[in-house]
């Protein structure tokens, strides 16, 4: 796993990203919750620590996990789709994650992590790549139909960006059931 995560932090397939290549990633063979998300920030990008950021504080708090907790690397990995910083997109925000970046990297790191009891998929990008056919119509379609995907070990979470209080706003049952039930799992966990 260590020459894996080496080679991945060295990897230059995307040279031409607007502050270059930085791969941001935790993970040890013994984590027991895998979070996949989108891509990193400036912030991140810039600090090398994964949710290093409001989004960040917003996932902790959602979890039950203290920032010790959350990066014990040997409890839990945090694996990004794009493992970059994408840059920013003419309208704002930040670009998606490059595309190239899961198929390259992703099957290596998940064939290294035989003891994860639970995947969380943050945010569209990585609904969309991971349960494909499997997610609903919209990312709040696919979160608020989480117990479905439970059996199979992972939860749909939004991104916790700033974007997400209006969709918590609009369905309370985020933070009425799927919330409480996400803490008991990940204390049962770790």
């Amino acid at each position: 796993m260590e020459k894996l995560l080496d080679d991945i932090r060295a990897c230059t397939l995307c040279q031409d990203l607007p502050l270059g290549p930085r791969p941001i990633i935790r993970a040890q063979k013994t984590a027991k919750l895998l979070i996949i998300g989108q891509a990193p920030g400036t912030k991140v990008h810039q600090s090398g620590i994964p949710w290093d950021d409001p989004s960040g504080e917003r996932l902790r708090d959602w979890l039950g996990m203290s920032r010790d907790v959350f990066y014990d690397d040997r409890t839990v990995a945090i694996m990004p789709m794009g493992l970059c910083y994408p840059g920013k997109q003419d309208k704002g925000g930040d670009k998606p994650p490059r595309k190239e970046c899961a198929p390259a990297w992703h099957e290596k790191i998940l064939a290294n992590l035989n003891e994860v009891e639970l995947t969380l998929f943050v945010g569209s990008y990585a609904q969309n790549y991971y349960l494909a056919e499997n997610k609903q119509k919209n990312m709040t379609e696919t979160v608020r139909c989480w117990r479905d995907y439970l059996d199979q070990n992972i939860m749909p979470l939004p991104h916790p960006s700033w974007r997400v209080v209006n969709m918590m706003k609009k369905n309370p049952w985020f933070e009425t059931e799927l919330l409480p039930h996400l803490r008991q799992i990940v204390q049962k966990i770790i």
